[in-house]
């Protein structure tokens, strides 16, 4: 998951979803998704908590410059 972006996820997350919802999946098909959509989530969470913290990084080092 490295060198995957958030968009990426978040359409890998898309497409699993509208895969469970054609209810078209066997069981274990269904338990791999839900598995991956769990980790995906995970990482998207992570990467914004990520952002938010590099934000929050610039803002500050524009008030001080701005002093």
């Amino acid at each position: 998951m490295e060198n995957y972006s958030y968009k990426q996820a978040i359409e890998e997350l898309e497409n699993i979803v509208s895969e469970i919802e054609s209810g078209n999946l066997d069981l274990d098909e269904l338990l791999k998704k839900v598995e991956r959509a769990a980790t995906l989530i995970i990482f998207c969470k992570e990467k914004l908590k990520k952002s938010e913290i590099t934000l929050e990084q610039v803002i500050k080092r524009l008030d001080v410059s701005e002093e």
